[in-house]
């Protein structure tokens, strides 16, 4: 996607690293800013049950032609981390639950992530006004409670496929996710 700053940061409470790429901006409009949890199964598999990858890949290349950074967390699969998503996908298939009602049931909340702890970093990076890459509205409250002015939301989503709408769908109708351009795709593919 072109050539990033990278940096790490500890962090002394879970004592893991975190990465932050950055490339400077020069049009002087608000970095744009991609808080990114992990997604092994999206990410490095490109599994098709999700759009994971596809935001991270399209997050990189916006922030290429724009500047801004992505900082990427350790909160794999919503923050209950592989192997219980492993468990959740295995409760989606043999109950037919959705993505949150399988957490639930695996007795987590819907969302444990925590996005304290990227606010910090950008923070630390003297960011203060930003262009969020998100379709999640609670990344938009977190960065405000953080005292950071939230110039826009730009969407950012994946393809459609028939394996990740049930995912979309519920995204949508349970967590508020602005996905509904994602979901009108995918039925306008799924009716041809």
């Amino acid at each position: 996607y072109g050539a990033f700053d990278i940096q790490v940061f500890a962090n002394t409470i879970t004592e893991k690293e975190l990465v932050v790429l950055t490339k400077p901006t020069t049009s002087g409009k608000p970095p744009l800013v991609r808080l990114h949890s992990a997604c092994f199964t999206g990410d490095v598999l490109g599994s098709l049950r999700c759009d994971c990858g596809e935001q991270l890949d399209e997050a990189l290349a916006k922030i290429t032609a724009e500047g801004g950074a992505l900082v990427y967390l350790h909160q794999e699969g919503r923050g209950i981390g592989l192997g219980n998503k492993l468990r959740a996908y295995q409760l989606q298939d043999e109950l037919g639950l959705d993505t949150i009602d399988a957490d639930c049931a695996l007795g987590f909340r819907s969302d444990e992530r925590d996005y304290g702890v990227g606010m910090k970093i950008l923070n630390n990076l003297g960011v203060d006004r930003i262009n969020i890459l998100t379709n999640n509205p609670d990344k938009v409250g977190w960065a405000e409670k953080a005292g950071l002015e939230v110039a826009s939301r730009v969407p950012l989503f994946g393809k459609p496929n028939p394996h990740n709408l049930p995912y979309v769908k519920a995204k949508i109708e349970r967590a508020g996710h602005f996905l509904e351009a994602m979901l009108e795709e995918g039925q306008k593919v799924n009716s041809r």
